[in-house]
């Protein structure tokens, strides 16, 4: 047998996947579970999206190899859409940089700045693959807690008592997932002083933006600096998710140093879909209008299925999931979740998978049709003889 690499021994396969397999299994066997549990739209791109995208497949000249930076429109548009939504100014030359989803984004940067021996501060609660691509580069994960009574914010006057001779990186993620948190400008100020005063690259993962959420904002508001990075997405905003489209801002130096790990990993993205993209971030306003209406309706279902459960949440959170606090009285979420999967066949996201401070939480994600929320909420009802 051969073994695997080192790097795989602290790296276990993704929560998701696990899950994903296991309910294809048990509806094999006749269930029909209803998936509350994953954040991956279920409503298509604005029409004039897959128009374009269907247009541009047709030319014989659309197939090749694409340009490891994106094509220059794709670029272009990216750094208009900062400026319009975020009042971000952003070289399309030198500032930004397209990528394939950015979840590679966050293993690109990973690979590209850590080594054996450095620490990442990493959320706790928070997304696993900043932890992750820690590991698989080598680095330390060191978790910092994020804490309902503090709004989910990092207490950084305690961290700047610690020891951070080694913390060379440091993920945050807001509009916050999984708990909808949001920060302010005063707390960005504080990040970025904190990064420069401990000589931190923090990185914001910001994909959540423009989710029930009235003002979007960037890291890079108050302009680059050669301590911060921001990663965004149109998985969530444009409803794009499986069509892998992401992007990375900073400065210059941060842009060419991830640029050498990623054109030895990857290709560049099929020409159609860039093009697609451009017309995707040419959207107005009205495409968010229409994209919230919808989601703020089944939110409204989402909270009575966590009402009937007997949760506890923020109402004013944003993003697109609910994250709620159990009830007292249950003694373990895990299989409590596990009883609503197998006996009122709804999957609900256990908080433990996000790290320890998300033990006694579950996460709802608002990406199903109202009709399926419904269901869900008969069902629990059902099973709980209500």
């Amino acid at each position: 047998m051969i073994a695997t690499a080192d790097r795989l021994g602290n790296v276990q396969e993704y929560y998701f996947s696990q899950k994903l397999r296991q309910i294809a299994e048990l509806n094999a066997q006749g269930y029909d579970i209803l998936n509350l549990g994953i954040g991956s739209p279920d409503r298509a791109p604005e029409s004039r999206v897959i128009q374009t995208l269907h247009e541009s497949a047709l030319k014989g000249n659309a197939h090749g190899y694409q340009n490891y930076k994106g094509i220059p429109q794709l670029r272009k548009a990216f750094v208009d859409w900062y400026k319009n939504y975020f009042q971000v100014s952003l070289n399309p030359e030198t500032e930004i940089l397209p990528l394939i989803g950015s979840k590679e984004g966050i293993f690109h940067i990973a690979m590209t700045y850590l080594n054996p021996g450095d620490e990442v501060l990493v959320p706790n609660p928070g997304y696993p693959s900043y932890g992750a691509t820690a590991l698989l580069a080598g680095a330390t994960v060191r978790s910092y807690d994020l804490l309902e009574s503090r709004n989910w914010q990092p207490d950084l006057e305690t961290l700047e008592k610690s020891d951070l001779s080694k913390v060379k990186m440091m993920w945050v993620n807001y509009p916050n997932m999984p708990t909808g948190a949001q920060a302010d400008n005063a707390f960005f100020k504080k990040l970025i002083a904190f990064a420069e005063q401990n000589d931190i690259l923090v990185c914001n993962d910001n994909p959540y933006a423009f989710i029930l959420n009235d003002l979007p904002m960037s890291l890079l508001a108050d302009g680059l600096n050669d301590h911060i990075i921001e990663l965004n997405s149109l998985s969530k905003s444009h409803n794009m998710a499986g069509w892998r489209m992401g992007m990375v801002a900073a400065t210059k130096t941060h842009i060419d140093n991830i640029l050498r790990f990623k054109s030895n990993l990857d290709s560049g993205m099929f020409l159609p879909i860039q093009q697609a993209a451009v017309e995707a971030l040419s959207l107005g306003a009205e495409w968010f209008t229409d994209l919230n209406k919808e989601y703020r309706e089944r939110r409204k279902i989402a909270a009575e299925i966590l009402d009937v459960l007997g949760c506890s949440f923020d109402q004013k959170q944003v993003g697109m999931f609910l994250w709620a606090k159990v009830p007292g009285q249950v003694a373990e979420v895990e299989p409590w979740v596990d009883d609503i999967l197998l006996n009122a066949q709804v999957f609900l996201t256990p908080g433990f998978i996000f790290g320890s401070n998300g033990g006694r939480y579950i996460r709802i994600s608002l990406c199903s049709t109202q009709e399926a929320f419904r269901e869900a909420l008969t069902r629990i009802k059902k099973h709980l003889g209500q």
